[in-house]
């Protein structure tokens, strides 16, 4: 159903904000030839440029996917050898128990997240939630050894591959990456885009949305489309209204988010196109966080018609994100129709 080695290859590549090379230079390799030109702007942004067929005003299509994930730079390597963190993007404190990450110094180590056990915890330790600075890094070297390979601001990023669970897929940096993989695998398959097509492969959206903004600026996009993970709270314990989008209904058609109320034209035209090529869909509105469609939607000089395809995701900014094939599928084929069939759709009314 999806390419489940390319996935794979993509979200295992390091890519924390502000050090996305890796995975820039991966999805440069993959798109160069899938479109008619590709630049890096100097904020480290892709823009692959795809041409429309019917196209006679010039109109330009931003779809935005960003590459970097959440991850750390390191701060500090005390007596002991033992690294402080500071966080780029956001998490969970608890999440972090137990877990093994990659400093990306002179040379790729492993480190385990470390903190006090709580076999030496007293009693009002145990009753508190953790702290991010609860949690130090552990290479098994002394100091000397460590400042051989590592030094401060070094980024560090989770260690966990990608394996199927049933009919989803289960890796760190489902976010963002399962959008990157969407873009383009509609890249490839994308023929007749109605109108130029400007496939945004941003950075530094987990610390502020900053790639976007800037290329959103420079490309001055008429419509913006961003891809991105949303919420899927189908789990235990969540009343109907909380669930925001479940595994397996189909991909999801944002109305708004905590940064962005999407045009209604653009909805509008979404829903027409999933319904008339039979693509499932669900709509989503998340009251609390943001992604690229904000800045898609704003950054450029005339501001874009902009909604977003987001993908239900369940475990969000954890190492075990999970979402289902068959939605990864139905996001594909729904950007893939929006591009091609932009053209025919009134957007005065």
């Amino acid at each position: 159903m999806i390419n489940i080695e390319l996935l794979k290859q993509i979200c295992e590549l390091p890519g924390a904000p502000g050090f996305e090379k890796k995975i820039r230079d991966f999805v440069v390799m993959k798109a160069r030839d899938l479109v008619d030109e590709i630049n890096v702007d100097n904020l480290g942004n892709v823009v692959a440029v795809k041409k429309g067929i019917r196209n006679p005003d010039n109109k330009r299509v931003m779809v935005a996917a960003h590459m970097d994930e959440i991850g750390f730079i390191v701060t500090h390597i005390d007596e002991n050898g033992f690294l402080r963190f500071h966080p780029l993007g956001g998490f969970d404190p608890k999440t972090l128990t137990a877990q093994r990450v990659i400093i990306h110094g002179k040379k790729d180590l492993i480190g385990v997240m470390g903190s006090k056990p709580i076999h030496v915890m007293t009693t009002e330790e145990k009753t508190k939630l953790p702290k991010l600075t609860d949690y130090f890094i552990d290479l098994g070297m002394n100091k000397s050894e460590v400042e051989k390979w590592v030094q401060v601001g070094d980024p560090i990023t989770r260690e966990r591959a990608l394996i199927e669970m049933g009919d989803c897929v289960n890796c760190k940096s489902i976010d963002n990456r399962i959008a990157v993989f969407i873009l383009l695998e509609t890249l490839r398959e994308l023929k007749s885009p109605a109108f130029d097509v400007y496939a945004t492969f941003t950075v530094q959206e987990e610390v502020g949305l900053r790639g976007a903004q800037v290329s959103a600026h420079h490309i001055n996009p008429d419509f913006g489309i961003a891809l991105d993970t949303t919420i899927a709270f189908d789990l235990p314990g969540a009343s109907e209204h909380e669930k925001i989008t479940e595994l397996g209904k189909g991909t999801a058609i944002k109305i708004m988010d905590a940064s962005a109320i999407c045009d209604y034209r653009m909805v509008a035209f979404m829903k027409k196109v999933a319904s008339n090529n039979n693509i499932p869909f669900q709509t989503e509105i998340l009251t609390a966080g943001g992604t690229d469609t904000a800045s898609v939607q704003r950054m450029g000089k005339n501001g874009a018609i902009a909604g977003a395809i987001s993908i239900p995701t369940r475990h969000l900014h954890q190492v075990i994100e999970m979402a289902h094939k068959s939605d990864v599928a139905a996001s594909i084929k729904l950007l893939k129709a929006c591009l091609e069939e932009m053209d025919g759709f009134d957007w005065q009314a």
